[in-house]
């Protein structure tokens, strides 16, 4: 069980900065000083962060069910 709470921990610190890492309405060189005001499409490490933030979402919702079912006296 421990295990599984150490992993979801990681997990979690993981999910959190790749959300503060996006930035609503900016690309990444917006975190640099970089601004844009027309709409464009994720491309390069915009999308990979995204679709990186998507899966560490699923996997930390999955753990956090695992934990769930194995309960605390396991």
């Amino acid at each position: 069980m421990s295990g599984l709470i150490i992993a979801q921990s990681i997990l979690a610190v993981a999910l959190i900065a790749a959300i503060l890492l996006q930035q609503r309405g900016a690309g990444i060189g917006g975190a640099f000083g970089g601004e844009t005001t027309a709409y464009r499409s994720r491309r390069g490490i915009e999308r990979t962060l995204f679709r990186l933030t998507v899966v560490l979402a699923v996997l930390w919702s999955a753990l956090s069910f695992a934990v769930l079912v194995v309960g605390p006296t396991a």
